[in-house]
């Protein structure tokens, strides 16, 4: 079925182009007034993707954002907002009215449809994981002969959409590469040794433990709605935007509960997908970010992802600093013991070093 794009804004320079560049990929409603917007936005079949212009003669986009949040029936359709104000004030109120992503005027079509694109994408996904977690239900209930590998069946292609989800976030910062195949490697690696550790050997199930490592790809979703300019910055962030940035855990984990929202129940793996990309950038000595909490108050899966990811960082050229040898890289990480990094992790990684170097090769970001 052809996805549907309601189109809100009120200049007709621009509903022209935009027009033109959508409407061979999608169905595109058109609203040129906030009230109008309101109406077509609950008409069905419901848009998959809202457009919003923050300016309209009736009211502002971020009003109709809200009203579209604060309402069941249209509070998961993505929004992006279309603006002419790319100040750091605007792109956060936005952002905090619920919207996914923002887009500067004036708009360059290929950009906007390549946006389009990523969060078309991500709502499939969504609608796919819901999608499995009815097959699973069903498949309980039914309590055939071959639920066993049936069920297997199902939880291959739930972990293949936790990769393919993760991979949408790396879409938006190409630098990246195999970051997620790195990374959650490097997890299952110290989950693996973590769990044969008397103080967490019967703590988890073996399929528990098993939900770290898989979740691991989703640590930076939420950078799908980090304005491009910031993410893809070639030198320091400033001030305003590094606060900006540091958003992507708490829209990461937005995003995961309303995939468990269009799921229609609690998902135990998202579960671990929410504290893993909620809480990564948490350090054990209260440093960190979003809350600032320390020590075991951090989930256990965010604290090893954590440790994995600054490792990943180090190691590889990013859009904004070269690679740091590997033997520098584990020597910041033994000074970080009991600061930035839990203790008895931190000890699971050093001890599997050379391990954790072939990994690196293996994966590593080979040159454009």
């Amino acid at each position: 079925m052809e996805k549907t794009i309601l189109l809100v804004d009120d200049d007709p320079a621009v509903l022209g182009v935009l027009k033109e560049f959508l409407r061979p990929h999608y169905h595109v409603r058109i609203a040129t007034m906030g009230k109008t917007a309101l109406e077509l936005a609950r008409l069905r079949p419901l848009p998959d993707l809202i457009l919003l212009d923050v300016k309209l003669p009736d009211m502002s986009g971020y009003s109709i954002c809200t009203a579209l949040k604060q309402d069941e029936l249209t509070a998961l359709i993505p929004i992006i907002f279309l603006s002419s104000n790319s100040d750091v004030e605007d792109i956060t109120h936005g952002l905090e009215a619920g919207a996914v992503d923002y887009i500067s005027k004036p708009v360059k079509p290929p950009i906007l449809l390549a946006r389009v694109k990523t969060h078309m994408r991500l709502q499939e996904a969504g609608d796919l994981l819901r999608n499995h977690n009815a097959q699973l239900e069903t498949l309980v209930s039914e309590r055939t002969a071959d639920l066993m590998a049936r069920t297997a069946e199902l939880q291959l292609s739930q972990d293949l959409t936790i990769v393919a989800l993760g991979s949408i976030a790396e879409t938006r910062d190409h630098e990246t590469g195999s970051h997620i195949y790195r990374t959650r490697a490097y997890v299952e690696i110290i989950a693996k040794r973590l769990a044969q550790l008397p103080r967490y050997k019967d703590s988890l199930s073996e399929m528990q433990w098993a939900m770290i490592w898989k979740s691991a790809p989703l640590h930076d979703i939420g950078k799908v709605g980090i304005p491009d300019h910031i993410l893809l910055k070639p030198g320091k962030l400033t001030a305003e935007e590094f606060q900006i940035m540091k958003r992507h855990p708490t829209i990461g984990r937005d995003a995961l509960q309303a995939a468990e929202i269009r799921m229609g129940s609690a998902s135990s793996f998202l579960s671990v997908a929410k504290q893993i990309a909620y809480a990564h950038h948490e350090r054990w000595d209260g440093t960190g970010y979003p809350e600032g909490i320390c020590r075991e108050a951090i989930p256990l899966s965010a604290r090893i992802m954590a440790l994995a990811d600054t490792y990943d960082a180090m190691t590889t050229r990013r859009v904004y600093k070269a690679p740091i040898p590997h033997e520098y890289a584990i020597e910041t990480i033994r000074e970080g013991r009991g600061k930035a990094f839990d203790p008895l992790i931190t000890d699971c990684f050093l001890e599997n070093t050379d391990e954790i170097q072939k990994i690196a090769l293996e994966f590593s970001d080979k040159p454009a």
